[in-house]
């Protein structure tokens, strides 16, 4: 792989650090009937319960069907498809040249699941309080499906025409399996590129002021393992030399204690360069070093420290779940903990299983792979792509910096970059780090936020599908 830090591409990354002085000019209200639709439709986004089993998934997407033939899109152009137990949605915005190749929008309409005995607030029921939006799927996905559907109603209320299509893509199972996603990318693989409103996004300072502008330009491989050992097992009250959860506690320990080598690539290196300088000390000079050198073992300690950053800098694989034995006065026939890895793009399912057969030290154990891997490069970081975003923060934060990044956690995009489509996550939401509760109790997103997303989509939009 070429350096994306010298030649043309140098200039490509020096351009998303730099403000755009055409942006200043432009318009950044947003009109009071846009800005209150986009909270209304996030609030009743929130009312359905999309989560896996739930069976509400067809009837949110035929919420969101209303919303945008309400506003002018024809029905000929909306999609609705079930799929097993969930289902995928596309809305097509039209252009006057049907032989480019569309734009496309993704998101994901389901939600992880969410048990009002655990949370301050019913999780479906959307509650706007202290500057937030409360409710499951409030920031994960639901804010960037809205307000991404709402900017692209914005433009077509101002009459705006596309010269290519930009299409509305929403899967129906991004938080589970993924088979609604790697059907969509089939479906779309011919497509220019994909914005993501998944992944992305800006992050505020104590003071409210946004600091810096990550853009996912790339993901790491999911992939889930097995260990399993087992033993005849007996009775509790006659226990020999062996015992399998013994055994398997043993192997975790090592797990535990075991890390992947240290690995960096075109996108770690950029936004370490460009994330250090504002990052506060430890972590921060050691993104540098890190950047400088991936076998400075000081910085590789320091970075691994942090929650935030071990997944930047190689693979990592973690125990997750835990089950064993079959009776409480029984000796455990077997006893197994599951696996969940994270793998730095280019390292292999081959090499990773045999990296843990090894970390395990028993013969005896056996590992298998229970979630097969989809590879997905790094995208390439467009000059277009790279202006366009430019020229939308600089709508809301002149001169913020914008730093590719790498996801450590899987979204959309995995599928469709492994279909050939170039996938950068753009999400409009500026946060605080300690205000993202996605995934978590008491989900919320800023109000504050809403319209700065729908004139980040908007200039997006206009831009790229030009």
């Amino acid at each position: 792989m070429q350096s994306m830090i010298s030649g043309r591409r140098l200039g490509v990354f020096l351009l998303c650090l730099l403000p755009l002085a055409a942006a200043a000019g432009e318009d950044t209200a947003v009109p009071a009937d846009i800005s209150a639709m986009a909270l209304e439709v996030l609030k009743r986004s929130i009312g359905y319960r999309t989560v896996e089993g739930e069976g509400q998934m067809t009837a949110y997407a035929e919420y969101l069907a209303g919303v945008l033939q309400a506003h002018g899109f024809e029905a000929g152009d909306i999609t609705i498809t079930p799929r097993g137990g969930t289902a995928t949605m596309t809305a097509r915005f039209r252009g006057t040249d049907p032989s480019l190749k569309p734009i496309l929008v993704a998101s994901h309409m389901d939600v992880v699941p969410a048990k009002r005995e655990d949370w301050e607030r019913d999780p479906f029921t959307a509650v706007v309080e202290d500057g937030f939006v409360f409710g499951r799927g409030a920031s994960d996905n639901k804010f960037g499906l809205v307000t991404s559907t709402v900017a692209l109603i914005w433009l077509k209320q101002e009459g705006f025409r596309p010269k290519r299509d930009v299409i509305l893509v929403f899967s129906g199972d991004e938080e589970t399996s993924m088979e609604t996603t790697a059907a969509l990318a089939q479906e779309l693989k011919g497509a220019e590129l994909l914005l993501n409103t998944d992944a992305g996004g800006a992050s505020l300072g104590d003071d409210g002021k946004p600091i810096v502008y990550a853009m996912q330009a790339a993901e790491k491989t999911y992939m889930d393992f097995e260990v399993t050992t087992t033993n005849p097992g007996g009775h509790s009250s006659r226990p020999g030399a062996t015992n399998a959860i013994y055994d398997l506690a043993r192997i975790i320990d090592r797990l535990a204690a075991f890390r992947f080598p240290p690995r960096t690539n075109e996108i770690t290196k950029a936004y370490f360069e460009a994330a250090g300088p504002m990052t506060p000390a430890p972590a921060g000079p050691a993104m540098l070093r890190f950047a400088q050198d991936p076998g400075d073992k000081a910085a590789y300690e320091t970075l691994v420290s942090y929650p935030e950053y071990v997944g930047q800098v190689g693979t990592t694989c973690v125990a997750t779940m835990l089950r064993g034995g079959h009776a409480p006065n029984a000796l455990p026939q077997s006893a197994t903990v599951g696996i969940n890895c994270r793998v730095f793009p280019g390292e292999s399912v081959e090499y990773v299983q045999s990296t843990l057969q090894t970390v395990i030290d028993d013969p005896q154990a056996q590992i298998r792979l229970i979630y097969p891997a989809v590879p997905s490069e790094p995208s390439p970081l467009r000059e277009d792509v790279m202006k366009a975003l430019r020229k939308a923060i600089d709508l809301r934060a002149p001169g913020l910096p914008i730093v590719p990044s790498m996801s450590a956690g899987a979204t959309d995009s995995l599928h469709f970059r492994n279909a050939g489509v170039p996938s950068y996550g753009v999400g409009g939401a500026f946060m605080h780090p300690k205000d993202s509760y996605a995934h978590g109790l008491n989900e919320r997103v800023p109000v504050a936020t809403i319209d700065g997303a729908l004139i980040q989509w908007r200039s997006l939009i206009k831009d790229l599908s030009r």
